[in-house]
């Protein structure tokens, strides 16, 4: 599969959502969208995160911005590390890995030794017409919902 770059349309999907409905990314044409995908809920990197970017929630609606995080965890442990972070936007589930897999974001890990694959963390920033603009890889958590603020529009 070729590797996703800046200018071309975004791969479509559907997903579980934290709020038990299914996210479709082209029912959001007509605004800004970003997709980061992260490791795994309530670890310390990726609350750090969730929490830059539920802290600039406000700022993203009012550039016409939809904020997903996507994980592979079970919708039920989205609705727990959505409870206890208060966080304002929906977490995707991606269980089977089909949207790590259509966005390229799975990598080998390597920990204590043992190799694993995991989600790189990665950012996608999706136009109002489908279209990626920014992709971020090997994403540093602190500090990163503001250079993603900072790319829109």
């Amino acid at each position: 599969m070729a590797e996703l770059i800046t200018g071309q349309i975004a791969p479509d999907f559907t997903l579980p959502a934290s709020n038990g409905e299914e996210v479709t990314l082209s029912q959001f044409r007509g605004s800004y969208v970003v997709l980061y995908f992260y490791p795994k809920d309530n670890t310390a990197g990726c609350t750090t995160e969730a929490q830059e970017f539920r802290d600039l929630h406000g700022q993203f609606q009012a550039k016409n911005t939809v904020v997903f995080g996507v994980s592979r965890d079970s919708v039920t442990s989205h609705g727990k590390f959505i409870a206890k972070q208060e966080l304002p936007f929906l977490l995707l589930s991606d269980g089977d890995s089909t949207l790590c897999n259509l966005y390229q974001v799975l990598k080998e890990k390597n920990m204590y030794g043992k190799k694993s694959i995991g989600i790189e963390r990665s950012t996608f920033i999706i136009d109002p017409d489908g279209i990626i603009t920014h992709i971020f890889r090997k994403v540093k958590a602190a500090g990163h919902a503001a250079k993603v603020l900072d790319s829109i529009g």
